[in-house]
């Protein structure tokens, strides 16, 4: 079988490239990735070496390029990644992200449509859903959830949803979707919350907490979701939406304690700065579909998981310092 998993030089998608690489070494794996600014190339060192693997530079919203992709490589499946994430820049400027999450998808879905396909899975988010008040942890996103997005970020992201399943009712497209909570672990770019903490406390700098610290989070282990992607795509009922939640609530100053504690370092390091605009006070995913349906559950605790985080990043400096200098951006200029 073969796969094609855009945004796979990124975080998530990354990882569950090496996930396919280990589990299913029979299936050969077409990595699809405009390599903008938070898809980094060394990330895919290792996976290029192996014969199942193979690289192709391009962005989604480029049907041209898309169209020449299918034509070339017939794809069995297509997990689509490829998205702009991070909400602080969804609000500084919207408009790449709805370029990249809403036309960038569109234009796979009618690759889909035109050359056929056994399954297309988009990989969404939690965010979708807006927010939960803190003052009622019994509540929890199910996939009946209406979807009240926030930010730019979440509204594309929601916008991408609803395409997918409107292929799906009216072209007869097979998709499935996720929506997942917080990921966590080895090859997250800096500007997100866990990795952005740990390098700064490394490194004796001030850790920036937004607003009073307090909003939650439900944490991941990327591992967990790359096994719940590939149990959706593989064994997922056709046209359904699966939730995927680590069962790991955690608010963001606890996360931030749990770092300079297991780093040695001062709570003298955090400095509280002006909350982001519009700012989600609690994410929080029931996965009892997923559970019931396909037998999965997250294997990874969260303090476990963030031991494992912590010696990755004290492991792989050179990794994340190339991306610190923008050195990395110059190798993926040479792509």
């Amino acid at each position: 079988m073969k796969i094609i998993v855009t945004g796979g030089a990124g975080f998530i998608g990354a990882n569950f490239v090496y996930y396919e690489l280990r589990e299913h070494p029979e299936d050969a794996i077409v990595c699809y990735d405009a390599l903008t600014y938070a898809g980094n190339l060394a990330t895919l060192d290792s996976a290029r070496e192996h014969p199942q693997f193979s690289f192709v530079r391009g962005d989604i919203a480029d049907r041209a390029a898309v169209y020449a992709l299918f034509e070339c490589e017939k794809p069995d499946i297509v997990v689509n990644f490829a998205a702009e994430s991070h909400v602080d820049r969804s609000i500084e400027n919207p408009e790449i992200f709805l370029q990249t999450n809403i036309i960038g998808t569109s234009v796979l879905l009618d690759a889909c449509r035109k050359y056929g396909i056994k399954r297309y899975h988009q990989v969404s988010t939690d965010e979708v859903y807006g927010d939960l008040p803190l003052d009622r942890p019994d509540l929890l996103f199910t996939e009946d959830t209406p979807l009240h997005a926030s930010s730019p970020y979440s509204s594309s992201k929601a916008s991408a949803d609803l395409l997918v399943q409107a292929y799906a009712r009216t072209y007869g497209v097979p998709v499935t979707i996720s929506r997942c909570s917080n990921n966590y672990g080895a090859y997250q770019f800096p500007e997100k919350l866990i990795p952005l903490m740990m390098i700064r406390a490394m490194q004796g700098e001030k850790l920036p907490v937004y607003g009073d610290g307090l909003n939650v989070r439900d944490w991941l282990h990327v591992d967990d979701h790359c096994a719940a992607i590939d149990a959706i795509m593989r064994r997922g009922t056709e046209g359904e939406v699966y939730n995927v939640g680590g069962h790991n609530e955690r608010s963001n100053i606890e996360v931030v304690r749990t770092i300079l504690k297991a780093l040695g370092k001062g709570e003298e390091q955090i400095s509280y700065v002006t909350d982001r605009k519009g700012h989600d006070r609690r994410y929080a995913i029931d996965p009892t579909k997923i559970g019931r349906e396909l037998g999965w559950q997250p294997a990874t605790k969260f303090d476990d998981g963030i031991q494992a985080t912590i010696a990755w990043y004290q492991a792989h400096e050179a990794w994340w310092s190339d991306i610190l200098s923008g050195a990395y951006e110059k190798r993926n200029a040479q792509v």
